[in-house]
């Protein structure tokens, strides 16, 4: 069973290069046919849709309480993120595609910054619309520091910094079922696209 994992620099260096050479287009595990190992069930019972409230893209706030009701996948970025994040938001755009344009009525997909002293709402939508994922039921979410972190936190993740003031990075996804309970997670350089967007189908049949 798989615990979230947070990397420091040196690691996240390693695990770069690595992502790299499997190719930011290519949106799926290194080798896709083979099933992601990082998956596994978020252990414990984790409520993320708690009454915690940030402010989405457009500058409104969003109670993440109020998204229950169907099935999220959810991710953690910033904006002045030097590769990672890229890749993040890449790979969730693939699940979303394997989905098709139909899915923002039956899942939520969200984006939340790891950097709130920096990200600003108008940010987070200018870096939206860079990647391409600027379209409906696709939503970023910036906040007071210790909001974010209580978010975090509901996932049994810390935010921290490094000596020269650069943010940790969290490459995993995390699959919130409609009765906002985390149910899995994947590491993001072990991606299946299909497959996620599977277990998103299934869950919102659930």
């Amino acid at each position: 069973m798989k615990l979230p994992i947070l990397f420091s620099r040196p690691l996240l260096n390693l695990l770069m290069l690595s992502l790299i050479a499997c190719g930011l287009l290519q949106l799926s595990a290194c080798d896709s046919n083979s099933e992601p190992i990082g998956e596994g069930s978020v252990s414990g019972h984790h409520e993320f849709f708690t009454d915690i409230t940030l402010t989405d893209q457009n500058g409104q706030k969003v109670s993440l309480a109020s998204l229950k009701g169907k099935p999220a996948l959810v991710d953690f970025i910033y904006t002045t993120c030097p590769g990672p994040c890229l890749v993040l938001t890449s790979r969730m755009k693939a699940i979303a595609d394997q989905l098709g344009p139909q899915a923002s009525s039956k899942v939520s997909f969200i984006s939340i910054t790891v950097d709130p002293e920096h990200d600003t709402p108008a940010g987070l939508r200018a870096y939206a619309k860079e990647q391409g994922a600027d379209r409906a039921g696709w939503i970023f979410l910036t906040g007071s520091p210790a909001d974010v972190e209580r978010a975090m936190g509901a996932l049994q993740l810390k935010r921290q910094r490094e000596a020269d003031g650069s943010v940790d990075h969290v490459l995993e996804f995390f699959l919130i079922g409609a009765d906002g309970i985390a149910q899995k997670q994947y590491l993001a350089n072990e991606v299946n696209a299909a497959k996620i967007a599977g277990d998103l189908r299934e869950a919102a049949s659930g």
